[in-house]
């Protein structure tokens, strides 16, 4: 991935959080019979293995997991805040006219080895680590064992489990960083202006962001 040193983000710390808060992956796999890719998503283990894990499962019928064997290479593509920039944000558009419209957008790039987990047991662990994660935030969280035993046991049946060995992480951030800090103001005033949650998801990435030219 392209990154221009004012968009690049390599802090383990955030690169982490990034994944958590935005789990849905894009897996990227090339094989015999070309590119394959899958939406997939997965539970960051940071812990695990030299630069951490990820895990999830695939449907048994999704021929992914038996080309991914006992591990190949893929990518992971984990996608954040994105929009439309249009020049007429920008303070300099009154003054010069020498602005452009551009896309701005958060994305994190994940390296690695995928491999199958056709396991009952270490299947049930991702799951039960996927299930106490995503439901951490609901009033009476949903637990695996509220559901009768033979049912789950035929879920289990239906899916295999799968794990990326993480080995190289690439984050941008491509937030108006490259633009004198009056544009940026600029633009984060009309992104407030504007009543759409996507507008002001945006308007409050940039302002976090900082890093404006002078």
């Amino acid at each position: 991935m392209y990154i221009p040193k004012p968009f690049e983000e390599s802090r383990p710390e955030v690169l982490h959080q990034f994944i958590r808060q935005h789990p849905l992956a894009t897996l990227i796999i090339n094989d015999a019979e070309g590119l394959a890719a899958d939406h997939i998503p997965l539970l960051l283990r940071p812990e695990a293995g030299p630069s951490g894990k990820l895990l999830g499962h695939v449907a048994r019928s999704n021929p992914l997991w038996q080309k991914a064997g006992d591990g190949i290479p893929c990518l992971l593509v984990f996608h954040g805040i994105d929009g439309y920039i249009s020049p007429n944000g920008y303070a300099s558009k009154q003054e010069t006219g020498k602005v452009v419209p551009t896309w701005n957008y958060e994305v994190v790039h994940v390296h690695g080895k995928v491999r199958a987990i056709d396991d009952p047991a270490a299947l049930m662990d991702i799951l039960q680590a996927l299930t106490q994660t995503h439901e951490a935030d609901q009033p009476a969280p949903w637990r695996i064992a509220d559901a009768p035993p033979d049912y789950i046991e035929r879920m289990l049946q239906a899916i295999v489990g799968i794990e990326v060995e993480i080995e190289r992480i690439a984050g941008k951030a491509k937030l108006s960083q490259n633009q004198p800090g009056s544009n940026r103001q600029s633009l984060v005033n009309a992104l407030q202006g504007r009543d759409d949650r996507a507008s002001q998801e945006m308007a409050k990435a940039i302002e976090d962001r900082g890093g404006a030219q002078a």
